[in-house]
């Protein structure tokens, strides 16, 4: 007898999603990740929900899925979507020729598209550059892809699937020919299931595995014994101090580095680079990347130049080019998506993984393999992920303004309940004090505590949940509060502990943008820490921070 009847592999949104879907069918279904959901890819992406128009020239496939998609998400991740609207944008010198096939392009794959004049875009978008020749108006948005991932995860555990983070696959059982399991190894983590201690070992046996591991298939396949032959491909992103622009602005040229500006919540995320890389947890991180975006973007939005940068970061695209298509640029590989039934391809029954695709057509993704996977083990329940919406946006009429209700100025209780959902009622209404613990983003104490309530002592889960400390500040002024709050629940060392892991994540990101403001800005925040918490540091447990560093625009070496 087998432990589950499915184990899915990989907490992003595609594992997420599969898992949730199955689920809804009635399977009885394990998720497994090695770290927090969106520890991969999914937590490292710009926040575009794509209408499609950025492959309607290249990859017309592609962009027909993303604008059915895209429609899809509106209506059952509503309180996930900002429908920004997005704008493809011919400065002057850009060529006409591709103005007009992305125009034809998009009509051609159902993309609502509309010429505006230079006059007109800038009157969208104030802080173009005088230099805008003529765009094209589309349907792009902006998606939390931390608060979608955790509700296709919230949907499936409501439908009876165990959902293990911080669990690492360390091999994939197999008898002879025929996958029955995953082995998983468990880091304790912050707020880790009690049950499980670090090291500790399980074995899970299924009748059917699912590798939905993204730039980390490779590996798992190589666990299992087949080749899948994933080319992870870095793109650097750099968060804004503020929302320099509201719609989504594209560069309307060939695709090529820094060319997209996304509002996404409180800031702006411009993106990207494109550089293959070998493993896609252990590759550089480079500086040029981020000169290279605002560089670039500041010829579309000059004011980008000014502006502050907050933080950097990069993410690996799971790019998957079919064998016999010849090794290309990653630029030029499809974003398509591939189903690989391993026992048809590789003669290993019970195991296939799903490759390729992109963030906006995860549901469609899920639901493909989901098809795969009751036809193999002879289930007939249909997908419901299409129409049934995601906890939180099941009823959308209660995104209103809190004024009133909850005792909250009318701008907290806007993004509050944007965040909740439909599960503002319950979370908000609350007996005691509710005051703001973030400032930047707003999130206040009784969002942190439901946050914590299913996230344990893991900060970082914390903010993926909330958006806290992830403003402006980067947790300078608000991680101490979060980590106050686990207290009585949980003890001093593991308040502390909790703690120096969100400092530790918070820091990552900003080394590669230490110059002007933010680099007073991150001075700061450490004086704070040290100063106030003894949080410098002591020599003898590590190295310590030193105050000259920030002189040479970085500390810890960087």
């Amino acid at each position: 007898m087998t432990d589950t009847e499915v184990v899915v592999v990989g907490g992003g949104s595609t594992g997420c999603g599969v898992a949730r879907d199955l689920a809804m069918r009635g399977l009885d279904v394990t998720l497994v990740e090695k770290g927090n959901l969106t520890h991969g890819t999914t937590g490292r992406m710009h926040g575009l929900l794509h209408s499609g128009g950025r492959y309607a020239v290249s990859d017309q496939s592609s962009a027909r899925e993303c604008i059915a998609e895209n429609r899809v998400l509106r209506e059952i991740a509503g309180h996930c979507v900002e429908m920004t609207g997005g704008q493809f944008v011919q400065l002057e010198g850009d060529p006409d020729e591709y103005f007009e096939e992305k125009l034809a392009g998009c009509r051609e794959c159902g993309i609502p598209a509309e010429v505006l004049t230079g006059q007109q875009a800038r009157a969208e978008e104030p802080y173009l550059t005088d230099d805008v020749k003529r765009s094209i108006r589309v349907p792009d948005g902006a998606v939390d892809p931390f608060r979608l991932c955790v509700g296709n995860a919230a949907s499936a555990e409501r439908h009876g699937a165990r959902i293990e983070t911080h669990a690492e696959v360390v091999d994939v059982l197999a008898d002879g020919d025929d996958v029955f399991g995953v082995q998983v190894r468990h880091d304790s983590g912050p707020g880790k299931r009690e049950h499980a201690r670090t090291g500790e070992r399980e074995r899970i046996t299924a009748e059917y595995v699912v590798n939905a591991t993204g730039a980390w298939a490779g590996q798992i396949g190589e666990l299992a014994g087949v080749d899948v032959a994933v080319r992870p491909s870095k793109g650097a992103m750099v968060v804004m101090n503020c929302r320099q622009v509201d719609t989504v602005v594209n560069r309307c040229r060939p695709k090529g580095d820094a060319d997209i500006v996304v509002p996404h919540e409180t800031t702006a995320i411009l993106g990207t680079t494109d550089v293959e890389v070998e493993d896609p947890e252990d590759y550089p991180e480079e500086r040029w990347e981020v000169d290279l975006m605002i560089d670039e973007l500041s010829a579309l939005v000059p004011i980008l130049r000014e502006a502050r940068t907050v933080r950097s970061f990069w993410g690996v695209r799971p790019l998957y080019e079919p064998p016999g298509t010849g090794t290309r640029d990653p630029t030029d590989i499809t974003r398509d998506y591939f189903l690989l039934d391993h026992a048809e391809r590789d003669g290993l029954s019970g195991f296939a993984s799903i490759v390729g695709g992109k963030f906006t057509t995860y549901r469609l993704m899920a639901e493909e393999i989901a098809d795969h996977v009751c036809a193999e083990l002879g289930v007939s329940a249909s997908c419901r992920t299409a129409d049934e919406p995601l906890p939180g946006s099941e009823d959308f009429t209660v995104l209103r303004e809190y004024m009133d209700e909850f005792g909250l100025r009318s701008p907290v209780g806007r993004r509050s309940v944007q965040r909740l959902g439909s599960r503002a009622d319950e979370v908000l209404s609350t007996d005691g004090p509710n005051p703001v613990l973030c400032d930047c983003e707003a999130v206040t104490r009784a969002e942190v505590r439901d946050a914590i309530d299913q996230s344990g002592t893991d900060l970082n889960a914390v903010r993926i949940r909330t958006r806290a400390s992830m403003g402006n500040c980067q947790g300078g002024l608000c991680c101490h509060r979060m980590a106050a709050e686990l207290h009585p629940e949980y003890g001093e060392p593991q308040a502390r502990a909790a703690l120096d892991e969100l400092f530790e994540e918070r820091w990552k990101g900003e080394r590669h943008a230490l110059w002007g403001e933010q680099l007073s800005q991150a001075a700061l925040t450490y004086a704070l820490h040290a100063t106030t918490m003894n949080r410098d540091r002591d020599p003898a447990d590590g190295a310590p921070v030193e105050y000259a560093a920030f002189d040479a625009g970085g500390a810890d070496g960087d």
